[in-house]
C-alpha cells in the first residue's frame, strides 16, 4: 500500500498508537495524540479540544472510545440506529476495554455522528466467526491476517460522506499499517450489501444466514486491504463526482501509524 507522501501528516511506525506528529495546518487532516479522552458529557457539551482527538478535520473530529463515557455514547448511537431498523440491540453495546477491539467515534460540531469498531484476530477469533468461521478460516489457512468491522452506525442528521470516509480510512490505517492485517470482513444485512460493494469495494463470499446477535439476516463481505490502499493512493482528495465509492473523500495526506 502506498499513500501520497506528505510529511505534514506522519505517525512514526516505531511509536505507540497515541503518538503522532501534528500537521501544523488547521485546515488539513491531522492525526493527533490522545493523552486524555473526555467523558461523554464533555464530548456532547462542548467542541472537543484538538489535543484529545485522534483525527481532526474541518468541523468534525474522531476519537478512540477508550473511556467509559465515549463507549456509552457509541453504544447509545448503535442502539438507536439499530433499533430503528428493527434489529435486536441486547448484544450491540461497546464493551469494556478489549485489546483486540478498537472503537472509533466521530463528532460533527458538538454532536455524535458515527462509530465503528475494528476487531483484530486473536485466540477469541472474530465476531463473524460465529456464523462464518469456515469461510474466514480459509483465509487464515493461507497465512492471511484477518480483521473485521462491526457496530457501524451513522446518524444521518449529522454524518456525511467525509465522516464515513474518515472513519473507514482511519480504521484502515490501524488495521493495515499498524496491525499488518491483509483481509477485512464484515457481516451486513443483505439489503445493505450493494452499498458496501459500491462504496468500499467489498465482495460477498457467503450465502445469507441469520445473525443471532441482532436477530436479522446477514451475509459475509470480504475486502483485501491492499486494494483499499491502492484506491486511497489513486483517488483520495479528488472528490471525483463520477466515482461512486467513498475513496475520493478520504484524506490525500499520508497517515501511517504503528504499534
Amino acid at each position: 500500500m502506498q499513500l501520497r507522501n506528505d510529511k505534514r501528516l506522519h505517525v512514526n511506525r516505531t511509536r505507540s498508537l497515541s503518538s503522532v506528529r501534528k500537521s501544523g495546518h488547521c485546515n488539513t487532516l491531522r492525526v493527533l495524540p490522545t493523552p486524555s479522552i473526555p467523558s461523554i458529557a464533555e464530548f456532547r457539551d462542548k467542541i472537543p479540544d484538538h489535543k484529545k482527538c485522534v483525527l481532526e478535520h474541518g468541523d468534525y473530529s474522531i476519537r478512540l472510545a477508550d473511556s467509559l463515557g465515549l463507549r456509552s455514547g457509541a453504544s447509545a448511537l448503535i442502539e438507536r440506529m439499530y433499533s430503528w431498523r428493527g434489529y435486536h440491540t441486547e448484544n450491540t453495546a461497546v464493551s469494556s476495554p478489549n485489546p483486540n477491539r478498537l472503537t472509533l467515534v466521530a463528532s460533527s460540531g458538538q454532536k455524535l455522528a458515527g462509530t465503528v469498531t475494528l476487531g483484530l484476530d486473536s485466540n477469541e477469533g472474530l465476531l463473524a466467526d460465529e456464523l462464518y468461521g469456515k469461510e474466514i478460516d480459509a483465509f487464515r489457512s493461507k497465512g492471511r491476517k484477518v480483521c473485521e468491522l462491526s457496530k457501524f452506525a451513522l446518524d444521518p442528521q449529522y454524518s456525511s460522506k467525509e465522516i464515513l470516509a474518515a472513519l473507514f480510512h482511519l480504521a484502515y490505517i490501524y488495521a493495515h499499517n499498524v496491525y499488518k492485517a491483509t483481509d477485512l470482513f464484515g457481516e451486513v444485512n443483505p439489503r445493505h450489501a450493494g452499498s458496501h460493494k459500491r462504496m468500499f469495494g467489498f465482495r460477498q463470499i457467503s450465502e445469507m444466514r441469520t445473525c443471532p446477535r441482532v436477530g436479522a439476516p446477514a451475509v459475509l463481505l470480504h475486502l483485501e486491504l491492499g486494494y483499499v490502499g491502492e484506491k486511497i493512493a489513486f483517488l483520495a482528495g479528488s472528490r471525483d463526482p463520477s466515482e461512486r465509492s467513498i475513496y475520493p473523500y478520504c484524506s490525500s495526506q499520508q497517515g501511517t501509524v504503528s504499534s
